[in-house]
């Protein structure tokens, strides 16, 4: 029987979501007769953690779904396990990029892929606390759905059922590899009061995210779309393309990847970083790899924590993080673009070694670009005032750290990317016994 991975990490209280996502493996176990592996990767605090084993706990027992509810000890001791199976060196260093003491976005997906991988799963679809579902006629409109219907199939198969297909030439014998839904409700960057006090200011800090090069028309079209997903767009009806997805139609709260691309290529693990977990949508589309972009958009909402002092200071650091990584990461894209087709080996899988270069080969890069980035970002945020002026203080205070940070998380990425194939094989090798978690 086909098993898939649906996982949540999280580090803050999200008992509803867990409640919710326990009905979506379900769903798809009894709709689509898999063994569905819910998959839940807990970063919070104790007494969070301990509402969460009490939300687990009160899930009711589904014929063909296994719920694993792993803590940051139970990561660990897997990830140890694991790195040392794989033969890499340095192990310390590997487990500080896999599990580090910071917020990662990359990072604790990489951990589902590993263990994805030790489940025997054939695809990880992933979803986030800060989200819920939408619903149709009193039901829940659950991206599972579309998912577990078109993930891993020749795309010549899927053509005739997809409502439109966009797909290159020469493309329809191989399998889709990724399908992926947007959100509505409110933007998944908290930039909406920049935008609100200041509409050009706000254009201008979201320009940072965009190439150099594109003509102004379409660099307004891009920072006008940025972080909006779907908008306000309630369902009312399954629609697909079958397509190379862009990473503009798709967000991490709703998207599912089969194993045959995560079990080659991770995904950055830098810390403190929003945006670092897209770097798989990017490869896939200038590859030119079948996906399915479906329209069972997730409801995202901002936390009350981000609302906080420190909260917000916290929030807009990582997105500073993100503008600065951009110099870096855009450098790769537009090889990744270049190089298209060039990505696959002769079996039409991506080509990692080929990555880790592109990505290794960034760190070169003149770190005057970053500079003038964060100069631009540090006077923005001043004419912003009030809160934005303390966050311009501690850009300038951690400048130089920040600096750095932007290009070693390249080097890191570079580094796991070397040892990625490795650990998959090992994850895959420990079985099902090695996840060490706590069943139902």
């Amino acid at each position: 029987m086909r098993r898939v991975c649906l996982t949540l990490p999280t580090h803050r209280a999200c008992t509803g979501t867990i409640a919710a996502i326990g009905e979506e493996a379900a769903y798809g176990s009894r709709q689509f007769d898999v063994e569905v592996h819910l998959l839940i990767l807990d970063s919070s605090p104790a007494p969070v953690l301990a509402e969460h084993r009490r939300a687990v706990a009160a899930l009711p027992p589904s014929p063909g779904v296994t719920v694993h509810h792993l803590d940051e000890d139970e990561q660990r001791a897997f990830l140890r396990e694991a790195i040392s199976r794989s033969g890499g060196a340095p192990p310390d260093r590997l487990l500080e990029l896999m599990l580090p003491s910071r917020v990662s976005y990359g990072a604790c997906t990489n951990r589902a892929f590993l263990i994805a991988q030790a489940l025997g799963c054939a695809s990880v679809h992933r979803r986030d606390s800060d989200s819920r579902y939408q619903h149709l006629d009193g039901e829940p409109v659950f991206p599972l759905h579309q998912e577990l219907a078109h993930l891993g199939r020749r795309a010549d198969d899927v053509r005739e059922s997809a409502t439109r297909s966009k797909l290159p030439p020469g493309t329809g014998g191989r399998r889709v590899t990724l399908a992926g839904g947007s959100f509505v409700g409110e933007m998944s960057v908290d930039v909406a009061e920049i935008r609100d006090l200041d509409p050009d200011t706000y254009r201008e800090l979201i320009g940072l995210s965009i190439p150099d090069g594109y003509p102004e028309i379409w660099r307004g079209h891009l920072i006008d779309e940025s972080f909006r997903g779907a908008g306000d767009t309630a369902f009312d009806g399954d629609r697909t393309t079958l397509a190379p997805v862009s990473p503009m139609r798709v967000d991490m709260c709703n998207i599912a990847l089969d194993h045959e691309v995560y079990r080659r290529v991770p995904l950055p693990p830098a810390t403190d970083t929003i945006g670092s977990d897209y770097f798989l949508i990017h490869l896939l589309h200038d590859a030119g790899m079948p996906g399915v972009q479906h329209n069972r958009h997730i409801v995202n909402f901002h936390t009350a924590e981000r609302r906080t002092d420190d909260g917000f200071v916290a929030y807009q650091l990582r997105f500073v993080k993100f503008l600065l990584s951009k110099a870096y990461l855009n450098a790769v894209y537009a090889r990744t673009a270049a190089a298209g087709d060039a990505l696959l080996d002769s079996e039409g899988h991506i080509r990692a070694s080929e990555i880790a270069g592109f990505v290794r080969d960034s760190t070169g890069l003149d770190r005057a670009s970053s500079a003038h980035r964060l100069d631009v970002v540090v006077d923005a945020y001043r004419r912003l005032g009030d809160r934005y002026r303390t966050v311009a203080d501690i850009l300038v205070e951690r400048r130089s750290r920040l600096l750095d940070e932007a290009r070693d998380d390249m080097a890191d990425f570079a580094l796991l990317t070397d040892h990625w194939e490795a650990l998959t094989r090992a994850s895959a090798d420990a079985g099902p016994a090695g996840v060490g978690a706590v069943t139902r």
